[in-house]
């Protein structure tokens, strides 16, 4: 840190130092100096200036224009290797993208020898309580299913108990955790099972506040996808268990898939939670080119309005790849609707 930032960190911290009776003022200057000066995770310095690498990706990030809530983009093309990312390394709730993950978690235990897709295990439904009274929200076993069917329950209709019910067979979210690490994917975090995650959702707002806990970044999740798709981690047969499943997911038609050209085919699974919606997936070109990318979206007023700019950023993304010089407008916010 230079002589000069030393001084303004001193004056800075100065304020909180000042007599109790204007602590509270005091205390919010000195926030307000702090972030204006240094930055934080959710305010960039007075003069900073975000460096894009592409006329796409300078596109993607107009489309994610972040005044009304955080929005987290990535995107890779897996044929080139080019790369998009706007607040692509800032952690948002993974809320019911992080199903991925634990798909593969129980698979690749499946390709050990460990577990078998045959293998019945009970759906875990949540108990009644009050929010945040336990550090674990209770639950009960109900009807035994085989893993297989869980399976396609948690991707395709976004299954909380049938999730509940793989994270319990395979030993928690620290396993998880474990084996998201051993695949290089560090930005990742489940720290609570479904039930809890849900019954405890809206402490915070994620417009406005990063909260670690069962977070993942843009990036972080496009590497994940990108790993299972291309066979770095699983079985040909496992690897297609997730990748059927997430071509048949049936919720959130109004996001990913909702400008895509009707030959596109989309694999995704979406995630939804207090004041944040989010999809991920691979789409597919005519010609065999496939794209991953994911998507965060908090605040926009709406859970439509978050529909509609992960729709329109997707289409974009998708022009941008398959039709490099093509004018980026025909997939603007205005057309998404909302």
């Amino acid at each position: 840190m230079k002589l000069g930032s030393i001084g303004k960190l001193l004056a800075i911290a100065a304020l909180a130092a000042a007599p109790f009776a204007s602590a509270q003022a005091n205390e919010l200057e000195f926030e307000s100096e702090f972030d204006n000066f240094f930055g934080t995770e959710l305010r960039a310095p007075r003069d900073y200036s975000p460096q894009y690498s592409s006329q796409l990706e300078r596109h993607i990030a107009t489309l994610a224009d972040g005044s009304r809530g955080r929005i987290g983009v990535a995107a890779v093309d897996l044929s080139t290797g080019e790369q998009i990312s706007v607040l692509g390394d800032q952690a948002f709730p993974m809320a019911s993208t992080s199903k991925i993950a634990i798909a593969a978690t129980f698979l690749e235990m499946v390709d050990q020898g460990r577990l078998s897709l045959t293998s019945e295990f009970p759906l875990m439904l949540p108990v009644r309580s009050r929010k945040f009274s336990t550090a674990v929200a209770p639950v009960r076993e109900g009807e035994y299913m085989p893993a297989h069917e869980l399976i396609d329950l948690m991707i395709t209709r976004s299954s909380n108990p049938a999730t509940d019910a793989l994270i319990a067979a395979v030993g928690g979210v620290e396993v998880v955790n474990d084996w998201a690490q051993r695949a290089g994917i560090e930005e990742f975090q489940l720290t609570r099972d479904i039930a809890t995650l849900v019954r405890d959702d809206g402490e915070f707002d994620p417009a406005v506040h990063i909260d670690l806990r069962d977070s993942s970044t843009p990036q972080a999740m496009v590497e994940l996808l990108s790993g299972i798709y291309q066979g770095q981690w699983l079985t040909p047969e496992s690897r297609m268990v997730i990748i059927d499943a997430m071509e048949r997911c049936r919720t959130g038609t109004r996001r990913i898939p909702a400008l895509m050209p009707d030959d596109v085919t989309v694999a995704h699974k979406t995630g939804s939670l207090n004041n944040t919606s989010s999809d991920i997936g691979i789409l597919t070109a005519p010609d065999g080119r496939s794209i991953a990318l994911a998507i965060y979206v908090t605040g926009q007023g709406s859970r439509g309005n978050r529909e509609a700019r992960i729709a329109a950023i997707a289409r974009a993304i998708y022009d941008g790849y398959a039709e490099p010089r093509r004018q980026y407008a025909s997939a603007s916010y205005d057309q998404a609707g909302s």
